[in-house]
């Protein structure tokens, strides 16, 4: 079995890119609002608002636990909220792009089929005409074939190794489903994780890693190491020496053994975005940063550099590593945030490669990023000359602020470069294919659920709350998932709505 450390990877990652033929590639950072995080962060100086409003609801943060709050709202007759979001786009890690080649994903671009625990994930589909209540409509299920693995110098059918493992690895990974099925018949492990059983006990997986738990079961197969560190690092963001063994096993236990889906879009879920933002986007506000929130009588007080917004009740949907930041005296657990680079490539053209044909979802073996998707793949179309992939990279390999360190040091050339040796390992003419790469850079691109988590006093203070302001992000679930900020998003609002005195 091969290895290629990160170090290896970040000091070879140039050696062998030469020019080819004076081709260029265009491209740039894109959504890059670093600056005024940190200005929030380090509670730097904002403008006095000229102004007040007032609203019933005041919603922080237009991510998908803030617009499924304005979703949860709207369909409960409240139309008096605004939803204040600091990018110039709403839809948080769900936001996408869009050229003249096809829409694209910058972050989150699947949604499983919802099990029996995720009910409100069915509700909102079929407020979107995507489930009927029976059915899915087969448009928005990935298109065969689904995935793909670069091992051995070829594309293989499937992300299970094909060959390389030995019968004993083979047993071990027969073992480890037998584990999983029990994992799962527990009802414990469930998305989202407040509907499983005895969610409020600590569960005893919340104190090892995932690793110390496969060192304990006695799982030494470095294939099935590889894949439990690759579920890791795709959900994540984090190796499995940094997850805890709850967060692990959540993975594989809490999702149904056999799932038809995912759903997906050329845009990823953004698609989920803008239809949400076709029913109420004029209460979304963008380019507004609430800086302070603070008590006043019975009411809050939301303040912008614009507008200072009173309202009955305030749902802060932000980041717990900002939203702690904006409320005096709101606890602050000790959460880890990990860093992530998402690019998307441009193709003129298709590169050449050996062994199975392009499927949805691309990776290669043992490289330090995640693979691609392809946007155009849901397309009928049986001829695509032109596509665009997203790449992803979890930069998982050293400690998480080392990591956002050198993240914010390289320039988009390094970077570039990078990107494109990584998937010349699978398409060595890449480089004569690429006409355009743009990157996004997210330092805390999701909450890292260590362990320790889910016994932080502060982390479950956060989900109780204060008197009429409450807390709504994928963060208090410890779980970076579409199904669990929906779940928060939601129950704020009912919070709200009880606070407004609404049936």
């Amino acid at each position: 079995m091969t290895s290629l450390s990160r170090r290896g990877f970040l000091s070879a990652a140039l050696i062998g890119l030469a020019p080819k033929s004076g081709r260029t590639i265009a491209g740039g950072f894109v959504n890059e609002s670093q600056g005024l995080g940190h200005r929030l962060r380090d509670g730097g100086p904002f403008a006095t608002p000229p102004r007040t409003r007032r609203a019933a609801v005041v919603i922080v943060g237009g991510g998908v636990a803030g617009l499924s709050a304005a979703w949860r709202l709207a369909r409960r007759g409240v139309d008096d909220f605004v939803v204040l979001e600091m990018e110039s786009a709403a839809g948080g890690n769900a936001r996408w792009g869009e050229n003249a080649v096809s829409a694209y994903p910058w972050a989150a671009h699947y949604v499983p089929v919802p099990g029996r625990a995720a009910g409100l994930v069915k509700e909102l589909f079929t407020d979107l005409g995507v489930f009927d209540g029976v059915q899915w409509d087969e448009r928005h299920l990935v298109h065969a074939p689904r995935e793909r693995l670069f091992i051995h110098g070829r594309w293989q059918e499937g992300l299970d190794p094909a060959v390389g493992p030995t019968r004993r690895d083979r047993d071990q990974f027969a073992r480890f489903d037998e584990r999983i099925a029990q994992h799962r018949a527990t009802g414990r492990f469930t998305i989202p994780m407040a509907v499983g059983t005895d969610h409020r006990a600590t569960p005893a997986e919340d104190a090892l890693s995932m690793a110390a738990w496969l060192d304990r079961e006695r799982f030494d197969s470095p294939w099935l190491r590889w894949m439990v560190d690759y579920a890791c690092r795709d959900d994540y963001g984090a190796l499995s020496g940094d997850v805890s063994a709850w967060a692990g096993l959540m993975y594989f236990a809490a999702r149904d053994a056999e799932e038809a889906g995912p759903l997906t879009w050329p845009e990823g879920n953004g698609w989920i975005v803008r239809r949400l933002l076709e029913r109420f986007g004029a209460r979304v506000q963008t380019n507004q940063i609430a800086y302070r929130i603070e008590p006043r009588g019975r009411r809050w007080r939301v303040l912008t550099p614009e507008v200072a917004w009173e309202a009955e009740t305030v749902i802060v949907a932000a980041p717990l590593l900002v939203a702690t930041r904006l409320v005096d005296g709101a606890p602050r657990p000790r959460l880890t945030s990990s860093p992530w680079l998402t690019a998307n490539l441009t193709l003129d053209r298709w590169p050449h490669e050996a062994g199975f044909g392009m499927a949805w979802d691309n990776v290669i073996f043992d490289s330090p990023a995640l693979g691609y998707v392809v946007a155009t793949h849901q397309q009928l179309r049986v001829q695509v000359r032109r596509t665009v992939w997203t790449y992803y990279w979890a930069l998982a390999h050293q400690p998480a602020p080392a990591a956002r360190r050198w993240l914010l040091d390289q320039s988009w050339s390094t970077l570039r470069d990078r990107v494109i040796v990584d998937l010349g390992r699978a398409h060595p003419d890449l480089h004569d294919c690429v006409s355009r790469v743009d990157i996004m850079r997210l330092g805390h691109a999701m909450v890292r659920p260590s362990p320790g988590l889910l016994s932080d006093p502060s982390w479950r203070a956060l989900q109780a709350g204060h008197d009429r302001l409450f807390y709504a992000h994928s963060d208090l679930s410890g779980l970076p998932l579409f199904e669990e900020a929906q779940y928060r998003g939601v129950l704020a609002a009912d919070r709200a709505v009880a606070v407004l005195g609404r049936s």
